[in-house]
């Protein structure tokens, strides 16, 4: 299996690279855009909501709990590292390909 650029396996589990629009008009995991994977939120970038509003996303998509899925780098810009626990690289992918 080729692992995508914007995914990076350790031992511990995976770290995702994330470019994060905001204010878009819905919530939705884009195609990967270089090394980082697109996604959107309808929530503004104001009091932290933004960064919620990913972390929910990506917990909802692949079907796994909200503590599993942190925020590492990037808490007040776009380019966002988040790392997520308990997922193999391979049901990150199906799960993204597929929608959820």
């Amino acid at each position: 299996m080729t692992i995508p650029d914007f995914l990076r396996v350790q031992a511990d589990g995976l770290l995702l690279s994330v470019k994060l629009q905001s204010r878009a008009s819905v919530n939705k995991i884009g195609e990967p855009l270089g090394n980082e994977l697109r996604i959107k939120v309808t929530a503004p970038p104001v009091d932290a909501a933004a960064n919620g509003a990913l972390l929910r996303l990506l917990a909802k998509t692949l079907d796994c709990s909200r503590n599993r899925v942190e925020l590492l780098r990037g808490h007040t810009a776009r380019h966002k590292i988040v790392k997520l626990r308990g997922i193999s690289a391979e049901t990150l992918l199906a799960k993204l390909t597929s929608g959820g």
